[in-house]
């Protein structure tokens, strides 16, 4: 099978849907993983967090607002099985404090406690992060919240307290901490909601690394100068700086775009992207040539759902297109071979 980053422009056109079949082929995709990042939270950390709500509230018989303060203040870690139980965002969980309780409450400071929590769940929180009274508003309108339950439903809207242990207040929390929850009802919360849904949005900002430190450890290995743009980072010449650059921004010959995209909707957007990236490299050039050399770095399941927007990719990328699978190949084939400083290491027998 030959790969479009082996072929020209002339054969790529020609005979599109192979090349189209070769790329997916190589790719593969990682959805079922999730990077850890530094403020994972483990099952067993959280459970021990729970127990000791559980035990200040009696098995969530009561709610002293006052030792929940104090143990969300000892065990920051508290504060996440909290706003687990309400199922709010720590923006919305703010917003909510400050509208019933009148205490400025800014979204940054909840989600700064919310990481302060992660990333040292267990270290006491000082008095002087807490400015002032803004702990005590969010635990209190918490309180406050399950205690009072869902309201009646209606046949248009549906309350986000109306889960299997807060519609009836304090009442079903008790009543599933004690006897625990129906299989079934957790697994409808859970198609209500997305399982990992919390921890996906955390590491948001990871999920492309992945791909990004495998071009870096080619690139590095082949002694090839480059220089890696940062988020929303502005460069001459470019509309949207493309995440690599070689060897530099003010002297670009070589622009990398390493994408990942698990959906078609999002594979769609980063195609047009890799699309308008072709387009200014040839602006104001004559016949058609290239001001630089376009590569895409490619990874997820999204890729393979459009044959026509991969085709719209390689024409874009003169078939310039690799994957995770084929990225070994890809200083040989394309123009990174005139930076390459350092031999190519020997495969072992």
């Amino acid at each position: 099978m030959k790969y479009p980053f082996e072929a020209n422009l002339q054969e790529i056109r020609a005979n599109p849907d192979s090349f189209v079949e070769a790329v997916f082929s190589s790719l593969e995709s990682e959805f079922l993983l999730l990077p850890k990042g530094p403020g994972f939270i483990d099952y067993p950390s959280f459970e021990a967090a729970y127990e000791e709500l559980k035990k200040v509230t009696a098995n969530f018989s009561q709610l002293p607002r006052d030792r929940i303060i104090g143990l969300a203040s000892s065990t920051p870690l508290c504060i996440l099985v909290i706003r687990s139980i309400l199922g709010f965002t720590p923006p919305e969980w703010a917003y909510v404090a400050e509208q019933r309780k009148g205490v400025p409450v800014p979204q940054n400071f909840a989600r700064s406690l919310e990481r302060r929590a992660r990333m040292e769940p267990l270290r006491p929180i000082k008095r002087a992060e807490l400015k002032g009274a803004r702990l005590k508003a969010l635990v209190e309108v918490a309180c406050d919240l399950m205690e009072e339950g869902a309201p009646a439903a209606n046949p248009v809207t549906i309350h986000r307290l109306q889960k299997a242990d807060t519609a009836g207040g304090l009442q079903t929390i008790e009543s599933l901490a004690s006897m625990g929850a129906p299989y079934a009802m957790l697994l409808y919360e859970r198609f209500l909601g997305r399982p990992f849904a919390g921890h996906r949005d955390s590491v948001s900002g990871l999920v492309g690394d992945s791909l990004e430190s495998a071009i870096e450890d080619v690139l590095t290995k082949a002694g090839i100068s480059y220089r890696k743009t940062k988020r929303a980072e502005k460069l001459p010449g470019f509309d949207q700086a493309p995440d690599f650059v070689v060897p530099d921004e003010f002297t670009p010959k070589i622009v990398i775009e390493a994408k990942i995209a698990e959906d078609d909707g999002t594979a769609r957007d980063k195609v047009t992207r890799i699309q308008h990236l072709g387009t200014l490299s040839t602006t104001d050039m004559p016949n058609g040539q290239q001001r630089y050399q376009v590569i895409a770095c490619i990874a997820g399941r999204g890729f393979r759902v459009r044959v026509e927007d991969m085709k719209k990719m390689l024409i874009a990328t003169r078939g310039k297109v690799f994957t995770l699978k084929t990225l070994d190949k890809l200083i040989e084939n394309s123009s990174l071979a005139q930076f390459r400083t350092k031999p190519a290491s020997k495969q072992p027998n």
